[in-house]
């Protein structure tokens, strides 16, 4: 089996910004541990973006339009990694128009069947998209429960106790038990 990888899900300004109608009160500690993380991972680190180029013609349009403030150009300053985020990998972000970031593109970085550590924001979105289709796609994934920063605490809660409930596919464990596992 191949080195782990850890994934960093979509640390961007729209998600950490206080102002920003998605902005997570738990972004920055999030990213503390985040960080933490990566300096394990070394060259395995792979950051993810969340684009707004979906397709306005399916029900992202609907998407959009409940959220306004993020019907944006991709290049809107909002969709930029937060400038922590911006070293972490060695690799090119991979950017997706879906919450879920599991997929061929993925696969291709990371290897089929691979162990992932998933990080990111929002633990009841993102993070949670991702974590159950990578388990249908046969990963080994462990979501570091406290380097994710959900949208409010019961939601991260929820998304976590949801993920929970996938094992072996996925396990949870703290930045502390992910290192010690090292």
């Amino acid at each position: 089996m191949t080195a782990p990888w850890l994934v960093v899900v979509d640390p961007q300004n729209i998600f950490a910004a206080p102002d920003s109608e998605w902005g997570s009160p738990f972004f920055a500690d999030a990213m503390t541990n985040i960080a933490t993380l990566a300096e394990s991972f070394g060259e395995n680190v792979l950051v993810t973006r969340w684009m707004p180029t979906a397709d306005r013609s399916t029900s992202w349009g609907e998407y959009f339009a409940a959220w306004p403030f993020a019907d944006r150009p991709a290049s809107d300053a909002l969709y930029e990694l937060v400038p922590a985020a911006r070293e972490l990998s060695p690799h090119p972000t991979l950017d997706l128009p879906t919450f879920g970031k599991w997929g061929a593109e993925i696969e291709a970085i990371v290897g089929r069947g691979a162990h992932v550590v998933l990080t990111g924001v929002s633990t009841d979105c993102c993070v949670l998209s991702t974590a159950l289709a990578g388990a249908d796609a046969g990963a080994r994934l462990t979501v570091a429960t406290d380097a994710c920063a959900g949208s409010t605490s019961e939601n991260h809660a929820v998304a976590l106790h949801v993920m929970g409930l996938y094992p072996p596919q996925i396990t949870l464990a703290t930045t502390a038990e992910v290192l010690a596992a090292r």
